[in-house]
């Protein structure tokens, strides 16, 4: 697994560059607020992988995982998932979307600023 930082993150975004962007924690968080343009797609959910794969069928498409901060581990964990079905490019973003509000930049849900 590759890691992601927020700055080159943000680039990706602003490049309109393909990939897949999925918030690994439970649909509660994801409504209250998370990146622009993610998916939300519970790293606990049975069918993680499978869900992951009707996004971005092919498996060379980068797809970036986050979750709350550096603490939370359901995006290094969603991660390895991904990996050992065969994805081969997976970023974690580590710091998460606390890391993204605190820079500053816009997020989208319910709670958003």
């Amino acid at each position: 697994m590759k890691t992601i930082q927020r700055d080159e993150l943000k680039q990706w975004m602003d490049e309109n560059r393909s990939f897949i962007l999925v918030e690994t924690l439970p649909l509660e968080s994801f409504t209250e607020k998370h990146l622009p343009g993610a998916h939300n797609i519970p790293e606990n959910d049975e069918h993680f992988e499978d869900k992951v794969e009707d996004l971005n069928p092919d498996k060379s498409k980068p797809v970036v995982v986050y979750c709350a901060n550096s603490e939370c581990q359901s995006s290094p964990r969603a991660a390895r998932r991904l990996e050992s079905v065969g994805f081969r490019n997976v970023y974690d973003y580590e710091a998460g979307k606390e890391d993204w509000q605190k820079a500053g930049y816009r997020l989208s849900g319910k709670e958003a600023a």
